[in-house]
């Protein structure tokens, strides 16, 4: 299976969370598949940047709305009248949620719950692709399968794994296949690439590190993440909801994806990568470390996704790490949107070759 343009020609898409990083690409990837795109979503933050150099409050229907405000969220739904949606919009940090953790619950659970509530008299709705966490699961020793059980035990975590059951409980009562609407969660592992400036996030601090000319700071250099490029986890969720869309009840409720191999870069590995690809640095950690809640090793099987969607990271870790560096040099450089754009052709190329049989020659 691949992106079809054919599917996305002239569809209405809503996309709540625009303004942020994952938002931002997937809104530049649909607009490339000329797709009519709506945006729902608080003004950008840490994705100024990004979000303004990809020029996106012009190039699409920019709704500037709290999710907390469900009247409003209705209103928006109403004016869009979706055939697609992708959630998007959350509260996506960390140790920003352990500082606001109501605010972390009412953005992440009862926003989502104002959204489906929203989408529930929607007549031309057939899909919905509700994106959560890798970080949903009870335990992460082992590389988590989607069945397995979904737990939390901070704020961010806790408030994403009840989306989860928020998801299951629409699709299976309200926005369901018999009505001939898909409705999933997607649960993408952590995803670089250009554009993301927050703060406590490794990849973001790492660069303003190496703009300074100061080493770049670690809490916890042996953890491990599954690293993936941002267009890797928008290609899922564009398969998910083509998918969905096609044949709502053949599908399960829910699809990791995460990068290939047994075992994730440490977050040293990763710095050690981002110094080489960037022409120099140094890193050093940060004493006394980090919270002892954030989870050591995260790992997903995407084996659900390869299986139905035939989905699969077309980057490697090396490239990911090389793209996202090319992409922060640009962006910087105020040469955002033409790379961005480069980035979309190229990874649709490379899956252009998969889809023939070439293979996937990954290009840094």
């Amino acid at each position: 299976m691949r992106v079809d343009p054919a599917f996305w020609l002239h569809r209405r898409v809503l996309i709540t969370g625009h303004t942020g990083f994952k938002g931002c690409w997937l809104a530049a990837r649909l607009l490339d598949l000329s797709a009519e795109v709506a945006g729902l979503a608080l003004p950008p933050d840490h994705t100024r940047r990004l979000f303004e150099a990809l020029d996106l409050a012009q190039r699409l229907d920019h709704h500037q709305v709290d999710l907390a405000d469900a009247e409003a969220v209705a209103r928006v739904v109403r004016s869009v009248r979706p055939e697609i949606v992708f959630h998007l919009a959350a509260r996506p940090l960390v140790l920003e949620a352990l500082r606001t953790p109501r605010a972390t619950f009412l953005t992440n659970l009862m926003g989502t719950l104002h959204l489906l509530e929203a989408l529930r008299d929607e007549p031309d709705l057939r899909a919905v692709v509700v994106v959560t966490s890798d970080k949903v699961y009870r335990q992460m020793d082992g590389r988590r399968r989607e069945d397995d059980p979904l737990g939390g035990e901070d704020p961010y975590s806790a408030s994403k794994a009840a989306v989860e059951h928020l998801v299951a409980c629409y699709r299976r009562c309200f926005l369901t296949p018999e009505d001939g609407v898909g409705l999933a969660s997607a649960r993408a592992g952590n995803v670089l690439g250009a554009g993301d400036f927050a703060r406590d996030r490794l990849v973001p601090d790492a660069i303003r590190a190496l703009v300074a000319g100061r080493a770049v700071v670690l809490r916890h250099p042996g953890h491990r993440r599954p690293w993936q490029h941002v267009l890797d986890a928008v290609r899922g969720y564009l398969l998910l909801a083509q998918a969905l869309a096609e044949a709502p009840a053949a599908l399960p409720g829910a699809f990791n994806f995460g990068p290939d191999g047994a075992l994730p870069p440490t977050v040293q590995e990763l710095v050690e990568r981002v110094i080489a690809a960037w022409g120099g640095g140094s890193w050093r950690v940060r004493p006394g470390g980090g919270s002892t809640l954030e989870r050591a090793h995260l790992a997903l099987d995407s084996t659900r996704a390869h299986k139905h969607l035939g989905w699969r990271p077309l980057l490697d870790f090396e490239a990911t790490v090389r793209w996202t560096v090319a992409g922060y040099r640009a962006l910087l450089a105020g040469e955002g949107r033409a790379l961005v754009e480069e980035q979309i052709h190229r990874h649709a190329a490379l899956e252009a070759r998969l889809a023939v049989g070439e293979g996937v020659r990954v290009e840094a």
